[in-house]
């Protein structure tokens, strides 16, 4: 009786397997768009930033440097960093870097955004045209027992090629989710190094700012006894 249930609803064929892929494909785009103009709007020229922060950093000009990040700092996750950064430097190297890690981790997952449904369309696409195109082969082999399948063998045969349609759909959906998931990810991973590099060039000046204040003594340095 089970076996008879599943045939009937299999004799619907492939056609609501196409419906549902031609929704993934729209969902697909649209993330696609979405995360493209979120990388868009939040891109910053980090080559530059870094040589005018490090600029800023050598010669003590603290309030230099946090004019550099100060308009923006809500929208980029690298200028969000280094302004954490400079508003804990005051505090010291350890604690600016607690903070820049913190600000780093709360904003990882808008880069992010989105990604984890673009996979799983692009590797679930591929599967669920297959399931139509089996849902179709079964449905024409059922035909291909009626007796209007003995009068035109063609409509079976056309029936056939309707199902292996659901297959290329799958595929079609599939490949660009896929290319534009590995893209995203790759521009994710760009950002945080550079990131990383802002937050290494803050703590790099911090630090030396902290062994240029501590007086040094030792056999070759001179020491005043009052």
């Amino acid at each position: 009786m089970l076996t008879q249930l599943f045939l009937k609803l299999t004799y619907v064929g492939a056609e609501w397997v196409l419906w549902i892929l031609l929704l993934l494909s729209i969902v697909s785009i649209a993330l696609m768009v979405e995360r493209w103009l979120y990388f868009f709007r939040t891109k910053v020229n980090s080559e530059e930033l870094a040589a005018r922060l490090d600029e800023q950093l050598r010669a003590r000009n603290v309030q230099g440097a946090w004019q550099l990040v100060k308009d923006n700092h809500a929208s980029s996750i690298e200028t969000a960093v280094v302004a954490a950064g400079l508003i804990s430097l005051r505090n010291g190297a350890h604690a600016a870097a607690e903070a820049m890690q913190s600000v780093k981790a709360r904003m990882r997952p808008t880069l992010d955004n989105n990604l984890s449904i673009l996979a799983t369309i692009g590797s679930n696409a591929p599967f669920i045209g297959l399931m139509g195109t089996v849902l179709g082969i079964i449905k024409a082999a059922h035909e291909l027992t009626s007796d209007a399948a003995q009068s035109s063998p063609n409509a079976v045969m056309s029936g056939v090629f309707e199902a292996l349609v659901a297959t290329a759909v799958g595929l079609f959906v599939a490949i660009p989710a896929v290319v534009a998931y590995n893209l995203f990810q790759r521009r994710v991973r760009k950002r945080l190094a550079e990131v990383d590099s802002l937050a290494h060039l803050i703590l790099s000046s911090a630090r030396s700012e902290n062994r240029a204040a501590v007086p040094q003594t030792g056999p070759g340095t001179p020491t005043r006894v009052a």
